[in-house]
């Protein structure tokens, strides 16, 4: 049931405009934060609670748990990006996110988050496909439209 939900609400993005996107985007996020083990759920909303507390090491420790411990979710791997993104650890951060990214291909804030290390980290044509990516499957996705722009300019292409 899940996935035919995740098929609908990926449908729906391509022709929502930002704001309807963005619930799209809660409902995707609860559903792809669901582990299927009350343990694991523990462990994600812990690392949650760190990140939004500025706690970025505890998270990384509470998320690290439970990347070994369930490998195959990919909101682990995605959130613990998140953790060293704000601990400017930009090579594991990318990382964790090419293996979100591997394990749930429709996370489009996990491209998001790549493409904007790649941008930071001058990668330019990457980032710029990236920021494409995500805007194939959420074309209104505000962040990504001025990564596009930004970089489009840079690269002397026009803006799309």
């Amino acid at each position: 049931m899940a996935e035919t939900s995740v098929t609908s609400l990926l449908e729906d993005l391509k022709s929502a405009d930002a704001v309807e996107g963005k619930k799209i985007e809660r409902e995707l996020d609860l559903i792809w934060s669901r582990s299927q083990s009350p343990a694991m759920d523990l462990l994600l909303r812990r690392g949650r609670d760190a990140l939004a507390a500025g706690e970025f090491d505890v998270a990384v420790g509470h998320l690290s748990a439970l990347t070994d411990h369930a490998p195959d979710f990919a909101e682990g791997w995605h959130l613990r990006a998140q953790a060293f993104f704000r601990e400017e650890e930009f090579g594991l951060a990318l990382a964790d996110l090419e293996q979100a990214v591997a394990l749930n291909p429709y996370n489009f804030q996990a491209v998001y988050g790549m493409a904007l290390i790649l941008e930071q980290t001058g990668r330019i044509q990457d980032a710029l496909r990236g920021y494409q990516a995500v805007l194939s499957v959420f074309p209104a996705h505000e962040e990504a439209q001025a990564g596009r722009d930004r970089l489009a300019r840079q690269v002397g292409e026009s803006d799309i």
